[in-house]
């Protein structure tokens, strides 16, 4: 018969520490300092990699009775000791580094990675670099990106505390360099450079001009540029500081001369909404919001009721949804979400039931163009103006189109393909305010339906869509790409999407074109994808949480 006692372990380990309290049978003194330490050779041979190397290998220390060790706090290793027996240990605030320091040379691994888990719990704006550095000398390398990632969230909190001020030079660079630094606008990271320098200026004056070429100027305003960097005392004396800053304010005035060589900081690139769509149940009704930082799309909140084919615009920092259908139904209702409040609120009509209708605001009103009223394709042209809250028509498109890309560029309105009755569409035309007058312009190189277009570095996009005649079952779905220059009034094809995307969703963040979901022919698309110009290449982006043909995606700014 096998016998199994099952408190035996801790009865045995009980009994050891007993011995250890009465110094019975212990075989081995450690020294530190004046502090001795006596113990069983066996318990922390059984307990800590490191005495078990040294107790079971041809040293020196294998055979003494007392062992001498240096650089190790006495009272942590007092503690450790302790736990070797009776497995516990309490770790507070001002032991837990002490503990986890000589838990590592100890190679006690179960201890090390409490006490990281403690420091973890523990990171707070005022003591996450000094955790991150302190992660660094003992190579805890998961706390120490713990800590990093909560100095990267919090980092305008981080900056109002000493240790920030404390900070050697070549730590602020990394920080300032970095793209991961949570700020609403660029504008913060320069105020935090002063903080830093202005701390000790006499010693950190000259580092001035290397910390400033971190800082992204041309994202910052041509205002803030000329009222607060330029007129800096210290920025003002060095020649350096000034070059960067005449280059930044060209960029202002002449972007198409002297284009931006920095990205954005993805903080303060703003957030996309996906909009609504259609999706494998006949209908999406929530927003989802895109975060570039953390490179995620979530549910950011739910939509009234069903609403598809519809237009948006983002208008005094809310969204404007206008017509599309809840099914059969051709609607001209107008909805208003805040985003900040999460509250809807509905607005005047348009005056024409409209879906498949492209929507966009132009110097303030914002127009709702074309679509199809559930009987016909339209030209006709609504604009909303926001002081009277009223809908009026303009000058019609010369063509009727319905599912086609409208978008604003060198403040005119363009219309981009889109569908007729008869066939998808090439044609594209613009309307002029000052003129009230549409005119036609180069047309696409490809007939597209339910086309997507952005406007990206001066030049407009016509993405995916569809080419086929109105009675046709079979419709080719594209994803090719073009790009249209209107110096040239030319269109050229470019790098093509990875799939097909009918129906997509297009809208531009941080000089990247994101298309987002559509349909390939089989399924609604969960898959979103970015466009570099510079590069002309596509790279694939985080997945929306509900795949959607049809969704429409808008840009919103950081709030200020």
């Amino acid at each position: 018969m096998a016998f199994s006692h099952g408190t035996h372990s801790v009865v045995t380990l009980s009994r050891m520490e007993d011995h250890l309290d009465k110094q019975q049978l212990c075989d081995v003194t450690l020294i530190v300092g004046s502090k001795r330490i006596p113990a069983h050779k066996l318990v922390l041979s059984s307990t800590s990699d490191y005495f078990h190397a040294m107790f079971n290998h041809d040293l020196l220390e294998s055979t003494q009775s007392e062992i001498e060790l240096n650089d190790i706090d006495p009272e942590a290793l007092d503690e450790l000791v302790k736990y070797m027996y009776s497995g516990k240990l309490e770790l507070r605030e001002d032991n837990v580094e002490r503990l986890l320091s000589t838990a590592n040379i100890l190679q006690l691994m179960v201890v090390v990675n409490a006490a990281c888990d403690f420091l973890k719990n523990q990171l707070h704006p005022s003591n996450c670099l000094g955790i991150h550095a302190f992660a660094d000398t003992q190579g805890c390398v998961q706390l120490q990106q713990a800590a990093r990632e909560y100095t990267m969230e919090h980092f305008i909190e981080v900056t109002q505390n000493r240790e920030f001020l404390l900070l050697p030079q070549e730590e602020v660079v990394k920080l300032f360099s970095s793209d991961e630094v949570n700020v609403p606008k660029e504008e913060d990271m320069f105020s935090a450079v002063l903080l830093w320098i202005q701390h000790d200026i006499e010693q950190r004056k000259s580092l001035i001009p290397e910390l400033l070429s971190n800082i992204r100027l041309t994202h910052v305003s041509k205002e803030f540029l000329a009222d607060q960097v330029q007129s800096n005392p210290h920025i003002y004396e060095s020649l350096e500081c000034q070059r960067q800053v005449v280059d930044s304010l060209m960029h202002h005035l002449l972007p198409e001369r002297h284009p931006s060589l920095q990205s954005p900081r993805k903080s303060t690139t703003g957030q996309l909404f996906a909009i609504g769509g259609m999706d494998s149940g006949k209908g999406a009704a929530t927003i989802e919001c895109f975060d570039p930082r953390r490179n995620t799309w979530a549910v950011f909140a739910s939509m009234t009721g069903r609403r598809l084919q519809f237009g948006v615009a983002v208008l005094d920092e809310k969204l404007y949804l206008v017509g599309g259908r809840d099914g059969l139904k051709t609607l001209n209702s107008v909805e208003c979400f805040n985003p900040r409040t999460k509250t809807w609120n509905a607005l005047p009509p348009v005056a024409t039931h409209r879906h498949g209708l492209g929507v966009a605001v132009l110097n303030g009103p914002m127009y709702a163009v074309g679509g199809h009223d559930g009987w016909s394709y339209l030209n006709t042209v609504e604009r909303w103006d926001p002081q009277t809250r009223t809908w009026n028509y303009v000058a019609p498109m010369w063509l009727s189109r319905s599912t086609l890309g409208v978008a604003v560029l060198n403040d005119k309105l363009y219309a981009v393909g889109g569908r007729d009755g008869s066939s998808c569409l090439r044609s594209v035309e613009y309307f002029d305010p000052h003129t009230n007058k549409w005119t036609n312009c180069a047309p696409m190189l490809k007939r597209r339906g339910g086309v997507g277009v952005g406007v990206c570095g001066g030049c407009m996009y016509a993405i995916g869509g569809h080419d086929a005649p109105a009675s046709s079952q079979m419709s080719r779905l594209q994803e090719t790409v073009e790009r249209y220059d209107p110096s040239t009034d030319q269109w050229t094809i470019v790098a093509p999407m990875s799939v097909p995307r009918d129906a997509v969703g297009i809208c531009v963040l941080g000089g990247r074109l994101y298309a987002c979901g559509g349909y390939d022919g089989q399924s609604y698309l969960v898959t979103c994808e970015s466009y570099s110009p510079e590069k002309n290449e596509w790279s694939f982006e985080a997945c929306l949480n509900t795949g959607r043909a049809g969704t429409v995606v808008v840009h919103m700014k950081n709030s200020s």
